[in-house]
């Protein structure tokens, strides 16, 4: 259990990281414990847990259990189809916004940028616009800041891939492209998180074990991508 997003940048004790780790590990029945069982089961006071809520920006116990509950449950297999796209009101919007940016770019530049595992989204994405005749440029979290930079004035889009949505080098750079009046694209978990906030378009993609940063159980966030990605690439194409 990674909870290193969850809990980047809060400062968070030893024992309301103890806290937070048992309200995960007992996700079936902590709500009906409520917050003094919980406190009592981890040697603290009730005041303790709703200093954990606070401090991970919710408003309460019972607010830091509704956010968490989906993100510990996840789902079990792929659930996106070519009529899924079709149907649904929030990827036919995104795609037709995205498309309708591409045909406006002019000489500009997508430029996309991704870490880790989602970087090999990222490249593919990238080569795949290439061949399709768009300027692109791609940079992952072993680059340096300065092909950002150099590039700003080309950039006519800034397209991202972040699985948790709260990626530090992701957000880093999509706050300073947002900064720059540079419309941003992202795909990402199905959860309302940083990215998808800070992001123009947004491509929610339905996410098992979002608490597996290191991905090591199967999911299907990447696989999705690419499926939904391909699926912009024949609107692109068709249009």
């Amino acid at each position: 259990m990674d909870l290193s997003k969850i809990i980047q940048g809060k400062k968070l004790s030893e024992t309301e990281e103890a806290i937070l780790k048992y309200i995960i590990k007992h996700i079936d029945s902590v709500l009906d414990q409520g917050v003094r069982t919980v406190a009592k089961e981890n040697f603290t006071s009730p005041a303790t847990v709703m200093r954990l809520s606070k401090k991970l920006g919710y408003n309460g116990f019972i607010d830091l259990y509704y956010h968490l509950e989906p993100m510990v449950r996840g789902r079990q297999a792929s659930t996106l189809s070519e009529d899924t796209l079709k149907n649904t009101a929030t990827y036919e919007e995104a795609i037709k916004r995205f498309i309708e940016l591409i045909q406006h770019l002019g000489d500009k530049n997508i430029f996309i940028y991704a870490t880790g595992f989602s970087s090999i989204i990222g490249e593919y994405m990238y080569k795949k616009l290439l061949v399709n005749g768009q300027r692109t440029i791609f940079a992952s979290g072993t680059d340096s800041i300065g092909i950002l930079e150099s590039n700003l004035d080309l950039a006519g889009a800034f397209v991202t891939i972040t699985k948790s949505g709260e990626t530090k080098q992701v957000v880093e750079k999509m706050k300073y492209f947002k900064e720059k009046g540079v419309p941003i694209i992202t795909f990402t978990n199905e959860l309302d998180n940083t990215a998808s906030q800070l992001a123009d378009i947004v491509f929610p993609i339905p996410t098992e074990d979002r608490l597996d940063d290191r991905n090591i159980k199967s999911n299907y966030f990447f696989v999705d991508t690419l499926y939904v990605f391909e699926n912009i690439i024949k609107a692109y194409q068709q249009d």
